[in-house]
This record gives structure tokens, sequence and C-alpha cells, in this order.
């Protein structure tokens, strides 16, 4: 059944706020959560937090101060709605499972994302970060594996995503100038691109900052590095994917954006939910939002004379985003897409690459000596005799990333050394 928030009625904003008590959720149980339950949390977590900053960074540019005021009022809203969000992860969920479900949020979230992405260009976006998320998983895997955590990934993600290498991480350091992408523009982009973007960007930058935070918190020199290294990547990401918004929308149109895809998300997530307690969080969190939008759109309309109904599909939207297995997607992204890097704002095969590309340049910078994404590999494969792998669907599609299962290094492994020594030169 479609869903148009704009038809919808909300909770009046002066009905709001919560008391202490109503705001101390329960947190779900980490041993017996669904992973999906939990990868929705964490989505909504960053789709709050970017709400929030996109909220703060209006009001600094906005001299009215009636529309400050009604910022700052829906803006403390959306905060006891992070609060609320965010505090149903429990303390008892370790640092290093909960980064195993970040990355689980990246590798399903955006491989649906690229799946239902109209625009070519955009679905090459979103194929491209897929395929790091992917290998942070499985670095972050063999880290946990290494730290004597008492389960293992696979007991957090479940059997829905596999746990394989991806794009290798060291191949993932790129120079700035190839980060950015083609931006695309409101009028002319699909209302399901912009929510996309909308989307994908805020879980990355959520996992950007959650990394900025808890990477210097684990004591063994080999976690520190792995989250100091991976923690750069999700920097680019940020970069990558905020670069493809339309740098020219004004600040309530982007407000009245953001808005309409905090429906658009809480509606899903009310949809899909397994958990009827956490379920009810949704739906109060969708009518608090239908309220946003609708203040959200009353101001576009004063200020700029714009109908918002005029942007948006007349019958609503009919797809709620779906966390659920994208295995096979990703096996073919892999095997479409493995060796690809950035080029300005397109993306090329490596071996495309002039030699006195910039990428050689920065690779032999930041490469040089250990590369902890590599090292933590090699460290499972010393103490355990093999990698961490969860596989459901057969060998891995690259045969140079087959782990022998012996203890001897990949194919890509030693292909990798060698690329480091031809950099080094």
């Amino acid at each position: 059944m479609a869903f148009n928030p704009l038809a919808e009625k909300g909770i009046p904003l002066d009905r709001q706020l919560r008391n202490w008590s109503e705001l101390s959720v329960e947190p779900y149980s980490t041993q017996d959560v669904h992973p999906y339950t939990r990868c929705r949390v964490i989505m909504m977590n960053g789709i709050e937090v970017e709400a929030i900053m996109n909220s703060h960074n209006a009001a600094r540019r906005i001299s009215d101060s009636g529309l400050k005021q009604a910022l700052a009022l829906t803006r403390r809203v959306e905060q006891q709605q992070q609060k609320v969000v965010n505090w149903l992860i429990p303390g008892s969920e370790s640092t290093i499972a909960n980064t195993i479900g970040y990355e689980q949020v990246a590798v399903d979230l955006t491989s649906w994302i690229a799946r239902h992405e109209p625009d070519p260009y955009l679905r090459q976006v979103y194929e491209f970060g897929v395929l790091e998320d992917y290998d942070h998983l499985y670095r972050y895997a063999n880290l946990m594996d290494l730290m004597g955590e008492r389960r293992k990934a696979e007991e957090v993600t479940g059997d829905l995503t596999e746990i394989l290498p991806g794009r290798p991480t060291i191949f993932q350091h790129r120079d700035p100038h190839d980060e950015l992408r083609r931006p695309m523009t409101v009028e002319a982009a699909s209302v399901q691109s912009i929510l996309n973007a909308l989307t994908v960007l805020s879980a990355e930058q959520q996992t950007m900052n959650f990394y900025m935070t808890v990477g210097n918190r684990p004591e063994h020199p080999l976690a520190r590095a792995l989250y100091q290294e991976i923690a750069m990547i999700e920097e680019q990401h940020v970069t990558h994917y905020e670069s493809i918004l339309d740098p020219m929308t004004h600040e309530l149109l982007n407000l009245v954006l953001h808005e309409y895809n905090e429906c658009w998300l809480y509606w899903s997530c009310s949809e899909t939910e397994t958990d009827p307690r956490i379920r009810q969080i949704w739906e109060l969190h969708l009518a608090m939002e239908i309220e946003h939008l609708r203040i959200a759109c009353e101001a576009l309309k004063a200020e700029h004379g714009l109908d918002a109904a005029d942007l948006f599909p007349k019958g609503g939207l009919d797809k709620p985003m779906t966390f659920e297995p994208n295995k096979e997607y990703v096996r073919d992204v892999l095997d479409r897409t493995l060796d690809w890097t950035g080029w300005d704002s397109e993306f090329v095969p490596i071996g495309d690459l002039p030699q006195d590309h910039r990428f050689f340049d920065y690779q032999r910078q930041v490469n040089e000596g250990d590369v902890p994404s590599e090292d933590v590999i090699a460290a499972h494969r010393s103490e355990r005799g093999s990698e961490y792998r969860f596989a459901t669907e057969g060998d891995h599609p690259i045969i140079a990333l087959r782990d022998s299962g012996t203890g001897e290094d990949t194919a890509y492994a030693r292909a990798e050394r060698e690329a480091r020594r031809e950099f080094a030169q």
C-alpha cells in the first residue's frame, strides 16, 4: 500500500516532548535481537544525527528569528528521537560487535539502494561503495575473532550477509581529487534518487562519526590501527556520497527533503520491523516526523512560494526500504567491479590508470610500511591457521580471493605484495 506523508496527520508539535522516563527505553537483547532490527536501529540513529546537524547548519544560515525558533523546537524533538533510537543499543554489546552491525548496515542498505536506483551513474556510485564496506566487514570479523570475543561475527549478522573479501581496503586509499562524483540536480532527479542519496550519506556519516569516537577505545595496537585505517576510508565515503547531492538546493527545500526522507524511512521501519515493541517506536517517530514535514512545507511555501506537493509523487511512495539478503547481488558486483578505482568523477579499472597517476603517489605515501587491514588477516592466518570467513553461497566468485584453508596466502595476497613493491619503486 502506498504511503504519502503529505496526506497523513501527525502529532502536534506541542505534544511531542517526552519526559526522562519516556526516553529511557529498554535496550534490545544483544544475543536475541534480529540482525536486521539492529541494522534498523543503527540506520535510524544515523538518519536522526544527519537531521539534527542539517537543522543546525540551516540555523546558522537563516536570519529570520521565527524560522530559527521553529527549527530549534523541531530540533529538540529530533534530539529526543535520536536518544531513544541510540539508547536501544545495550551497553552489553561490545564495540566490535556493534561495529559488525554497522558494516552489515553498510552492505545491505547500500545494496538495496543500488538495486533500486533509477539513475545508471548513481547506481555505479553505490556499487563502488558497497564493495569497500563489504571488505571492511571481513576485516573487522577477523579482528573480532582475534580479540577472543565469546561469539563470532556470523552470530551478529546471522546467515543474512556473507563475510568475504571485497575490494581490498589497502587499494581503497585514493587521492582526494578522485572522491568527488557528479552531482544530481533536484529538478531533474527522481525523488527516489534524492531519498537514496540522503539515506546512504546519513548512514556513512554516522559510521564515520562512530569510528572517530570509538576507534581509540581498544587496547590492542592492531585493533586501534585497523579502526584508524578504516575510519579514513569512511571519511572518503562521506565525501563520495555528499558530492552527488545538488549543491544549489536552498536551506528550506533541503529541510523538506530531509523530513520527507525521515518519514519514508520510519514508515519503512514500521512496515518491516519484527519486534513489536520497537515497531511502536518507529510508528511514534513517524507520527512526529509527519508533523515536522508539514511545518517545513509551510515554511517553504511562505518563504519561496513552492508547494511541496508539486515535488513528490502524487500518490506517495509505494516501496519501503527493506533490509534483506543481497548475497547474489554483491557477488555479481564483485565479479564486475572488483578492480575499479576512482579517476576524477568516473570509475575505471586500476590497470587503466597511467603509471604517473596520483593514485600511485597516494598509495606510496599512506601504505608505506605496515598496513593494518592486511596485518589483521596475516595475524589471523598465523594464529588460527586460516582466515575467518562466512560463506553460504559457495566459494568466493573471484578465484584469486579464495582462501586455501591451509594458512597460506591467497593468490590476491601474493599479488598485493608485488603491487606494493611496484608502487614503492
